[in-house]
């Protein structure tokens, strides 16, 4: 299903028009947040580049009364829908430049200036692959990310867990649930403590310390891992701990507070820590799932209006 865009040639745009929220990223989150604010007449622009986080998984589940949609279908869905508001304007371009303080707001996108009261990143993430032959191509198919999204079709397969450390341990007891057919993969010497490696042992599950050569798979559907020796281990899902980055250093030129995990930090209203930025999404420390990204646009919206709301004179005042 082609999703419904509009280009920046699409329609003549007002260069000098204040919109009252610059949403930058029209995927689960920013639309979500659009849809909110949308409703509270407020004039939104979406600015988007096309560019979401789950662009790679051809199902998404976990969202209710849309399980095993496609992430393609439900962002269609979610714009054609959105085209009867015609407070919502679109603009299909990259934001690349963005600056101002609370109430004044300037972004560039493409060849345009988009002027707004208040600015929404829900820019995502980007996932940093690891130089494994075959991983890019099986990420999101077979090579997994989250049980909650994807666990209950893949259950009771030979599975494994790719990560070291702490992080093999937490994924390692968390996808037993699903499968007792279980390895963790730790790509070199492991780093797990010895209390871990026993009450992962005691599960049943192997650890398996050799360096990774390939996945070999048909079409991104894994069948087994190759080790730098040309073993062969008989694998038909990974999940995978892997490394990720801003998508975009906006964040970054507005001066918004970055943690340590190279999340944007929010409050629990998704208040970033200058005034007048708000973020939503896989940008922020969110859970990776589209019902959560729904749910920290909604919650911004609410916010964003409120606060909008707040700071309107009175007739007195003008």
């Amino acid at each position: 299903m082609q999703i419904p865009r509009l280009s920046t040639g699409d329609f003549f745009f007002n260069m000098e028009k204040l919109f009252d929220v610059i949403i930058i990223g029209g995927s689960v989150a920013g639309l979500s947040t659009a849809l909110t604010l949308g409703r509270a007449l407020r004039n939104v622009v979406v600015i988007d580049c096309d560019s979401p986080c789950n662009q790679y998984t051809p199902e998404s589940h976990n969202f209710f009364t849309r399980d095993g949609e496609s992430p393609q279908a439900l962002l269609s869905i979610a714009r054609q829908q959105l085209q009867q508001y015609d407070n919502i304007t679109f603009l299909s371009a990259k934001a690349s430049a963005a600056e101002g303080q609370d109430g004044a707001f300037q972004v560039t996108a493409g060849d345009k200036t988009v002027k707004g009261r208040k600015v929404v990143l829900a820019t995502g993430l980007r996932d940093l692959f690891p130089e494994i032959d075959g991983f890019e191509s099986c990420w999101g198919k077979s090579v997994l990310h989250c049980p909650y999204c994807h666990g209950y079709e893949v259950r009771d397969r030979p599975t494994a867990v790719l990560a070291n450390g702490e992080a093999a341990y937490h994924l390692g007891t968390l996808i037993h649930n699903w499968t007792k057919k279980l390895t963790v993969l730790t790509n070199g010497v492991s780093e797990l403590r010895a209390e871990e490696q026993a009450r992962l042992e005691s599960f049943g599950i192997t650890i398996n310390e050799r360096n990774i050569k390939r996945f070999f798979h048909h079409n991104g559907v894994l069948s087994s891992v190759v080790f730098d020796n040309e073993e062969q281990l008989p694998i038909e899902v990974i999940y995978a701990s892997i490394p990720f980055e801003q998508q975009s250093d906006l964040c970054e030129q507005l001066g918004c507070k970055i943690s340590s995990h190279h999340h944007i930090e929010v409050d629990d209203e998704q208040r970033t820590s200058i005034k007048g930025v708000f973020a939503v999404g896989d940008c922020t420390a969110q859970p990776r799932a589209i019902s959560v990204a729904s749910a920290s646009g909604t919650k911004a919206g609410f916010t964003i209006n409120l606060e909008l709301m707040l700071e309107e004179k009175m007739p007195s005042d003008k």
